[in-house]
């Protein structure tokens, strides 16, 4: 029952983790640039993404305009596009593979043992999603903050965290979380049955290893 709700909870939080990080791929506010210059007339808002980039000006609706090639995109969105493509995959994997090993699965015949690889597997490709998926989400971060405190750049290109870093960063948490949950599940199963194996055999073979060979029923004075 137990093991149970704990398998069920590690696939909903990585299904959580697996759908935000679809989302964060697509979105286009991994940079956001809204600032009011002095008059207070012109206001702008520009939002750049992995394939997008999107600008509202005053009350008009965002106009969004895909990137015309990927020379266009600085260094740090060009290696993001590979790795959160990457860490899209690996989630989605990692959700089907922790679904097939569900025990509550009856979709086809398979062991504890069966199914306890399968888990195991799909903890470990949630870490390895989380991690792929984290650094991106930090270089892009750590660009933005160096360039927003340095003097050099110019104002109208400084940029913010846009709001899919922050939800980039909770199904970065999410991945890891199920990831963990899978591998602390399959360790204590792993241990359980490690133990129950190596428990004593009980019953006659026991206790005839224990008398030792049974003495010959001949005595010495036969033999002479």
């Amino acid at each position: 029952m137990v093991s149970g709700a704990l398998q069920l909870a590690g696939l909903i939080v990585g299904g959580i983790g697996a759908v935000g990080t679809f989302a964060v791929t697509g979105m286009p506010q991994w940079r956001v640039s809204a600032f009011i210059e002095n008059n207070i007339i012109v206001f702008e808002s520009i939002c750049e993404g992995l394939w997008m980039h999107c600008i509202r000006q005053a009350n008009i609706r965002m106009q969004c305009k895909v990137y015309d090639s990927p020379l266009a995109l600085s260094p740090d969105l060009q290696a993001s596009r590979g790795l959160m493509c990457a860490a899209a995959v690996l989630s989605f994997l990692a959700f089907a593979l922790a679904a097939t090993g569900m025990k509550c699965m009856r979709c086809a015949p398979s062991s504890e043992q069966a199914k306890g690889h399968l888990l195991l597997a799909a903890g470990l490709l949630f870490l390895l999603s989380g991690a792929v998926e984290l650094i991106p989400l930090c270089w892009v971060a750590n660009t933005i903050i160096r360039d927003f405190y340095n003097p050099v750049v110019n104002v109208a290109q400084k940029r913010e965290l846009g709001e899919a870093l922050y939800l980039g960063w909770g199904a970065t948490f999410c991945l890891i979380a199920a990831g963990a949950t899978f591998c602390c599940f399959c360790c204590c199963q792993e241990k359980t049955r490690s133990y129950s194996y190596s428990s004593p055999p009980h019953g006659p073979a026991r206790d005839q290893c224990c008398r030792g060979k049974p003495e010959s029923s001949y005595s010495k004075s036969q033999y002479v």
